[in-house]
């Protein structure tokens, strides 16, 4: 099995390679892809590795990696541009295009709090299956009719697989009843390599997950691992993600992937608008360089999308996050270096993926890795090959 790191790399990015080359000499990596845009060039197209362990099969300059929660920040540039358009006014009632939507108490919700995690509805009040969790309409109805945990705009947290149904209702409402990964193919990703709903000669062709040193069954919480995170904080997270009734574990584990984890084509297939995007490195990086280009969105609208609409204590996640429509900003669970802090945005995504971009920079950047991160013992895979880049423009 071959872990020689492959592709393109500027000279004065040179840091960014030494650093997916270290990954992989610690037993970092399995296999893995990261690529950076500097405005429109691409700077950095590296992979290597074994795209799946079990058969050897080495990763390509084409294969495409799982992306967990690197989906949210896709199927919110979706929901964002059809604002844009004047579909729907974002800082509206949800219930003046979804009536039912208000039910148990959430009249007062609006379409800005699905898209930050503020609407109370981190997780679904019963168990789902992998195979009902296809069914996206049904889901949006579920959600529409249950409780919600707290009233929609008193406080966020963390809506790690409900959000997809959520964001994905106002795309399919507003879009003719597309799905998300039909909309987002349709309008802006039609010559990347990225499905959110993937055909099945992709899955064939897909890296393969691989659990590291983490256990369980493939959860999609963003990094906590930063540096000087107190030992007191990681032991309340792993307390937290343990305990069956806490909603943490709850809104990350729930639907379950079923049999395969996030392998399983089930999953795969459907399309999860929260996590289950399947895409390579390049087309994740170029969906960030289009975006902050303003290629996706006009660049009001993405600036509006980006300022933070909450920042503080996560009630799913028991740290600090910051959100603005759909896309994260440096917190404890979103990590940039100090050159990003004001500016970077994106999303981070189980195991240790992440696609970042940076209008005032001009960077775009993604990295996918196949071996599950340990975030509760600080997963820094990504942060590290971030600060490279970052310093290359200095």
């Amino acid at each position: 099995m071959s872990s020689t790191v492959q592709g393109h790399c500027d000279p004065a990015f040179a840091r960014v390679r030494e650093v997916f080359e270290e990954h992989f000499a610690e037993g970092r990596e399995l296999g893995a892809a990261v690529t950076v845009y500097a405005g429109d060039r691409k700077v950095v197209d590296l992979w290597g590795g074994v795209a799946d362990r079990r058969t050897g099969r080495a990763w390509q300059a084409d294969t495409p990696c799982f992306g967990f929660s690197c989906t949210k920040a896709v199927t919110a540039a979706a929901a964002l541009l059809l604002a844009e358009r004047g579909a729907y006014d974002v800082d509206g009632p949800v219930t003046d295009w979804w009536p039912e939507f208000g039910a148990a108490g959430k009249d007062g919700a609006t379409a800005a709090h699905l898209l930050s995690h503020q609407v109370g509805l981190p997780a679904f009040a019963r168990p789902v299956s992998a195979e009902e969790a296809a069914d996206a309409p049904a889901r949006a109805a579920e959600l529409a009719a249950q409780q919600p945990e707290w009233a929609p705009g008193e406080g966020h947290g963390y809506h790690a697989l409900t959000y997809g149904w959520l964001a994905g209702e106002i795309v399919r409402r507003h879009s003719g009843g597309r799905t998300v990964g039909a909309f987002v193919k349709d309008e802006f990703a039609r010559g990347l390599d990225l499905w959110i709903g993937a055909p099945d000669e992709v899955i064939e062709r897909a890296a393969k997950l691989s659990a590291g040193r983490r256990t369980g069954g493939g959860t999609d919480a963003p990094g906590t691992g930063t540096p000087g995170t107190g030992q007191d904080v990681l032991t309340r997270l792993a307390e937290a993600y343990t305990d069956p009734l806490s909603m943490m574990n709850r809104s990350l584990n729930n639907p379950h992937p079923g049999k395969g984890g996030y392998n399983n084509p089930v999953v795969l297939r459907a399309g999860w608008p929260a996590a289950g995007m399947t895409v390579t490195a390049p087309a994740l990086a170029a969906f960030y360089r289009d975006l902050t280009a303003g290629r996706v969105l006009r660049p009001d609208t993405l600036r509006e999308a980006v300022r933070p609409r909450v920042s503080g204590p996560d009630r799913t996640l028991l740290v600090r996050s910051s959100f603005g429509l759909g896309f994260m900003r440096p917190s404890q669970t979103f990590f940039t270096p100090r050159a990003g802090r004001e500016s970077a945005f994106g999303h981070t995504g189980a195991g240790g993926s992440v696609g970042l971009g940076d209008p005032e920079a001009g960077l775009a950047l993604a990295y996918l890795p196949n071996l599950m991160g340990d975030q509760a013992s600080g997963d820094l895979r990504a942060y590290r090959l971030t600060q490279a880049a970052y310093a290359a423009l200095s």
